[in-house]
């Protein structure tokens, strides 16, 4: 298949800017820049998604450039919901050096940032050479900007779009960019860049955008909890984001796996019909966690995320790092101890909701410590049987966990 057809058969495809943009593609020398803005100070598992399409475009012959924006995230992206409250501007610049040491470290790209031609423009200059090239009922009508016309939008977050297209305008003069790749939600802001250049330049600029990776329920992958799954790992562990991939939905699977891997199609292939004959094993969703874990943090953490999911599953909590046991448990839930009789304290850290329920669940053996079944209710738990000094990990019947500290 051509290099287009297999971004389709990724589900990589959303919308194109024009149908000659699928010659251009199959034959390469495109350079083309793709962007996010410094909102936290590491990209998260649905950034990953579409970062990756620098490699797949490297491949193909194509030339990528990754923009932080450090002038587009001091003045904030309409969302269609609400107006995003602006952080400090230290946090912003925090941010930006965190996101440019990552991406470089992950992709290998150039990165460049858009505050550094932007910063030095004037209010005169931004009237007279862009804002006068773009009509405001061509603004309202973008899709983003009406929703949130709702509930209100600031004159700063409604002239995002206007430095994302001066983004775009400079890239193509400066350095060759005849190409802008993103998420489908940021089509209006693309097309105000393709408008704002054939306007000034009489050149013609490509676009295309992704679909946004989300669950069977319309959420976004890569989101836990509420919480997002960071590529830092000191915020998201390699073995918390093994078990997040573990339990991707057999019926999106799939899907991930041709958008997260460079898995031939073969290979995916011939991972679906193993997965659709026996999904009890789930082997989609362990070459998922291979290949991206691997290619994140390498295949000696991947391997650690396994054993360390292992032992937990075995009980062996004893042979684990503290640390190990803390991203294991980090999502059970934390009880405080108070040393002393076992039935104690179980109720005294509402593991049991009374003394007798407590002596029945330990005297059927429904009760361990740290992967060991205890039977007696006098047994003292004190601060000596804590894994690495700190927490114990109570079991109580099959599959409710608690995560003790004293």
């Amino acid at each position: 298949m051509t290099f287009y057809e297999e971004l389709e058969w990724r589900g990589l495809i959303n919308q194109i800017s024009s149908p000659d943009l699928v010659e251009k593609l199959n034959k390469g020398g495109l350079t083309f820049y793709i962007g996010t803005d410094p909102t936290a100070d590491s990209l998260h598992l649905g950034h990953y998604s579409s970062f990756l399409i620098t490699r797949r475009m490297q491949a193909a012959g194509h030339t990528p450039i990754l923009l932080v924006g450090l002038a587009t995230g001091l003045i904030g992206d309409p969302r269609g919901t609400v107006e995003r409250e602006l952080a400090q501007k230290e946090t912003i610049f925090r941010n930006y050096e965190g996101l440019k040491a990552q991406v470089e470290k992950l992709f290998g790209f150039e990165v460049v940032n858009n505050y550094d031609w932007i910063n030095k423009m004037n209010v005169i200059d931004y009237f007279r050479d862009y804002g006068k090239y773009i009509n405001v009922g061509y603004m309202l009508s973008k899709d983003l900007v009406r929703r949130q016309m709702e509930t209100g939008i600031s004159y700063a977050e409604f002239s995002y779009m206007m430095i994302q297209a001066i983004d775009f305008k400079h890239l193509h003069e400066t350095r060759g960019v005849d190409l802008q790749v993103a998420g489908s939600d940021q089509w209006g802001n693309i097309t105000t860049g393709i408008e704002l250049i054939r306007k000034t330049t009489g050149d013609e600029v490509y676009a295309f955008t992704m679909p946004l990776v989300t669950d069977s329920q319309g959420n976004k992958f890569g989101k836990s909890e509420g919480n997002a799954l960071w590529l830092d790992k000191e915020k998201t562990s390699p073995y918390q984001l093994y078990q997040y991939l573990l339990n991707a939905e057999d019926s999106q699977v799939i899907g991930y796996l041709k958008r997260f891997t460079f898995l031939t199609p073969e290979e995916i292939m011939a991972i679906e019909a193993e997965h659709l004959a026996k999904p009890e094993l789930r082997t989609a969703q362990k070459a998922l966690a291979r290949e991206i874990i691997t290619d994140l943090h390498g295949a000696d953490e991947y391997e650690k995320a396994v054993d360390i999911s292992a032992k937990l599953f075995a009980g062996d909590y004893k042979s684990l790092s503290l640390a190990d046991v803390r991203a294991g448990m980090s999502n059970v839930p934390h009880v405080k101890l108070t040393a002393g009789a076992l039935v104690d304290v179980l109720v005294n850290g509402k593991v049991c909701a009374s003394k007798r329920e407590a002596r029945e669940f330990i005297n059927n053996g429904a009760i361990s410590v740290n992967g060991e079944v205890v039977k007696d209710p006098a047994w003292e738990l004190t601060p000596d049987c804590a894994i690495g000094g700190e927490v114990v990990v109570l079991r109580r019947g099959k599959k409710k966990f608690y995560l003790g500290e004293f």
